[in-house]
């Protein structure tokens, strides 16, 4: 997330900011007509976030006493308190820098894991956390730090609304948020590729054509919070969670802070930094004490800080980067498509694809820009995104290839030779593009083993503990090291006393109903009836046309209904239904509902978060807890 040391921008700081970031900019394009970059070497490097779960697979907000306890300097926060980010040291392109960065990573992974375990939790590398819940976006979640609490409060404020989700997958998924914490669901391994300045557009212009077979290979979050969504649901999810236009903007076609981009870049890094400039307010400030003309004109080298920090908040899936270190400066791409996981070993053969194919794709007789069109690129991304190894591509010259024969039959064999001719270290090369050649030849990757276990077990159990079973496996094969091409999709435990059925029925919000049937208060109640006769239910939820929740009809009130012999009149739902009743949210304690609804002598209980319907508890739900237990129970017995 970039410098920490920032504060609120009212309208003085605002116009300080905005004339050291212009004369950054300034500063930058002096740089380049002088030449005051580094050349001649090719170096990459990584971030690696990932999640910090509890013994119960959940989400664990313990990154302040983690980062406390372990005191490393790789190691620094996320937005939310179960995010952590690691940092890699670049390594020269070149020998044994792809197996330098594999047990480098495995190292500070492995320190990071030994550390959480200390507070009774682990790490757990995927895209989005299978077992996350809405209640972890709140923000109470959030890092307890001035940047973010700023970031917030800014984009909110720019949004003019809430933020709003909708992603269409196999299932479909609806969320309305008040803050930008939907960013915290995401985690990903970033990789950097540092390139001369004059080489850096046709290398940047790579980047964007590779990143849809890349990521088609690569796609490891099909899950949230029980939907089955995109192959890669980070890129759709990723994109909303902080877009801050208005609906405005937007119908202009003003880019979201998370985008693609929409056309080639024709000559240098500078007409990046200059678009986003341009369409992009800046959000924070921070340290103005440098001004990067006088330190350039005295001999030094600026940091740049103004725009490194507005860039910092610009999250194009390939983003230019400024960097200096021992007072050279440098430029990079940082590749942010990757999600993490599933393993250190699959990260790794990811970045060995993508680099190989930067190092082989710039040597082409043509610039790419010339022989693919940009819309090919950018559809061929948002296709790899939403369908994986499933994707058609528009490829070099307008021909079409599904994603697994241009991946094996050209790209491989591409990747291949640039890692070589760039002096790679030919058993790492077999080694890794062999991982991706394997996964791409069984079909199986991150996202598809997810999807085909949830289906392979059907509708056992809640969806929770679907998830968690995913979750449980998923941390098992990561630790175990195998790619997961090799991983035997995860089942269904049997054994009741397993952690993960006891953790699926701990609150209301595991176990509730979400199909729901509901009325308004102006229906007649001959709907109501219908509704509770074709779909067996002996409760309806009455909403208004804003999704709060008003009442609850149910079978007993149409029986006095007919009691008072008003059966055949057009009767209202709103005239007989139970106004005001009691209700419980998603995290309210299972075995608490149970002694509210003995207490109130009431057998279901809706299920709301701020005011509007969410779920629905019944006498038959509780029923069939309560027969998971005495399983739990008597199996327990028996073994004694």
């Amino acid at each position: 997330m970039g410098e920490q040391n920032v504060h609120e921008l009212d309208d003085q700081k605002r116009k300080a900011f905005t004339k050291a970031l212009l004369n950054d900019v300034r500063a930058l394009e002096m740089m380049l007509e002088k030449g005051l970059f580094e050349t001649g070497i090719r170096r990459i490097g990584a971030e690696q976030e990932m999640f910090l779960i509890d013994e119960n697979l959940a989400a664990a907000p313990i990154v302040m006493q983690l980062l406390e306890r372990l005191d490393d300097p790789r190691l620094t926060t996320e937005l939310a308190q179960y995010n952590l980010e690691a940092n890699l040291d670049p390594q020269v392109f070149g020998e044994g820098c792809l197996r330098q960065m594999e047990i480098e990573l495995q190292n500070v992974l492995d320190t990071v894991r030994n550390g959480a375990a200390a507070f009774n939790s682990d790490i757990l590398l995927v895209g989005i956390l299978p077992t996350l819940r809405r209640s972890d976006l709140d923000l109470d979640s959030m890092t307890p730090k001035q940047r973010y609490y700023e970031l917030n409060r800014v984009m909110r404020r720019l949004r003019g609304d809430e933020f709003k989700v909708q992603i269409n997958g196999i299932d479909e998924f609806h969320l309305s948020h008040d803050s930008v914490m939907l960013e915290a669901a995401n985690t990903s391994f970033q990789i950097h590729f540092q390139v001369s300045p004059d080489e850096f557009a046709p290398f940047y212009n790579v980047a964007q054509a590779i990143s849809a077979p890349v990521l088609a290979t690569a796609v490891n979050s099909p899950l949230l919070m029980g939907r089955r969504l995109w192959s890669e649901t980070r890129i759709a999810l990723f994109e909303r969670s902080v877009d801050t236009r208005s609906e405005l903007q937007s119908g202009r076609g003003l880019q979201p802070r998370v985008h693609f981009g929409e056309r080639w870049l024709k000559n240098s890094i500078l007409e990046l930094f200059q678009e986003d400039i341009t369409q992009h307010r800046s959000v924070l400030a921070g340290d103005l004490t440098e001004n990067a003309c006088e330190v350039l004109r005295s001999g030094e080298i600026p940091q740049l800080n103004a725009l490194r920090l507005h860039n910092g908040t610009i999250y194009r899936w390939n983003r230019p980067c400024y960097g200096v270190k021992d007072g050279v400066a440098h430029l990079r791409i940082e590749h942010r498509v990757l999600p993490a996981g599933p393993t250190v070993v699959d990260e790794v053969a990811n970045a060995a694809f993508f680099f190989g194919l930067m190092a082989s794709l710039t040597h082409d007789s043509k610039p790419i820009s010339e022989v693919m069109e940009f819309e090919h690129a950018k559809r061929n991304f948002f296709s790899a995104a939403q369908t994986g190894l499933d994707a058609q591509f528009t490829w070099l010259g307008g021909k079409t290839f599904t994603a697994g024969h241009l991946i094996t039959e050209e790209l491989l064999p591409s990747a291949r030779e640039g890692l070589l001719q760039t002096g790679v270290d030919s058993a790492d090369v077999t080694r890794y593009l062999d991982i991706i050649e394997e996964r791409v030849a069984s079909q199986q990757t991150g996202a598809q083993w997810a999807l085909g276990s949830i289906i392979g077990m059907g509708q056992r159990g809640t969806s929770d503990l679907r998830s968690r079973q995913v979750t449980a496996a998923m941390l098992k094969h990561q630790r175990s090291g195998n790619p997961v091409h090799e991983w035997p999709l995860a089942t269904l435990a049997d054994d009741k006393r397993d952690r993960n059925w006891r953790s699926s029925y701990q609150t209301v919000g595991q176990i509730m109903t979400t199909d729901l049937f509901t009325v308004q208060p102006g229906d007649i109640v001959d709907l109501a009836a219908s509704v509770m006769e074709w779909s067996h239910v002996r409760h309806v939820p009455v909403e208004d046309e804003s999704g709060k929740l008003v009442g609850l009809l149910s079978h007993w009130d149409l029986l006095r209904l007919i009691a008072r012999g008003a059966s055949g009149e057009m009767v209202e739902v709103g005239t007989i239904m139970r106004k005001e009743p009691v209700t419980v949210e998603p995290q309210f304690r299972t075995i608490d509902a149970i002694h509210l609804m003995r207490s109130r002598q009431v057998a279901c209980l809706p299920v709301v978060e701020e005011g509007k319907l969410v779920g629905m508890i019944t006498e038959r739900d509780l029923i069939i807890v309560s027969s998971k237990l005495l399983e739990d129970f008597l199996q327990k017995t028996d073994s004694q």
